[in-house]
C-alpha cells in the first residue's frame, strides 16, 4: 500500500509542479470562476464546447497544491467528454474524494486523490475545478439532462 500511496504523492506532486493545460483559451465558448475562501485558492476554468463535447479545456489562477494537481487532472480527464459524460466524471470524482461509501475504481489517475477523503478539510480544495467546471457547463438557467444544477457559482461553501 505504502508504494501506491507513494506514486499517488508523486502524481500530485507532478501536477501541482507541471499543471497541464494552465492557460487561458481565447476561444472558449464556457468559462466560470470559483474561490475557496478557507484556503485561497482561486480559478476559472475555460472551456470550448462543441456539439455537446468538449473539444479543449484549460484553468488559470492560485491555489494550493491539492487544488492545482485536480484542476490539472481534471484537464486532462475531461477533453473529448460529452457534458453528460463529464457531469458522470463529476460525480464519481466527488464520490472519491468526499463520498463515504467504497471509492469506484476505475478512474485512473484521479484516483491519486483519493487520500483527499481523510482530511475534510481539503476536499473543497481538491473539488473546487470540478464544481467550478460543472457551473460552466451548467451555468444557472441552464438546463443539462443529467447533469443537476446544485453547484453555486463564484466559489464553494
Amino acid at each position: 500500500m505504502s508504494d501506491l500511496r507513494s506514486l499517488y504523492q508523486e502524481i500530485i506532486v507532478d501536477h501541482n509542479r507541471r499543471p497541464r493545460n494552465f492557460h487561458d483559451l481565447p476561444d472558449a465558448n464556457r468559462s466560470a470562476e470559483g474561490d475557496n475562501p478557507l484556503c485561497g485558492d482561486r480559478l476559472t476554468v475555460f472551456l470550448k464546447v462543441e456539439g455537446g463535447v468538449i473539444r479543449d479545456i484549460g484553468f488559470v489562477g492560485t491555489g494550493c497544491a491539492i487544488s492545482t494537481a485536480s484542476a490539472s487532472l481534471m484537464t486532462e480527464s475531461l477533453r473529448g467528454k460529452t457534458e453528460q459524460e463529464a457531469a458522470v466524471l463529476f460525480e464519481r470524482f466527488r464520490e472519491l474524494v468526499a463520498g463515504s461509501g467504497s471509492p469506484a475504481p476505475g478512474l485512473g489517475k484521479l484516483e491519486a486523490l483519493a487520500g483527499v477523503r481523510e482530511y475534510p478539510a481539503r476536499v473543497k480544495c481538491a473539488t473546487l475545478a470540478w464544481h467550478t467546471m460543472r457551473t460552466a457547463i451548467n451555468p444557472p438557467g441552464r438546463d443539462l439532462p443529467g447533469a443537476g444544477n446544485s453547484a453555486t457559482p463564484g466559489s464553494i461553501q
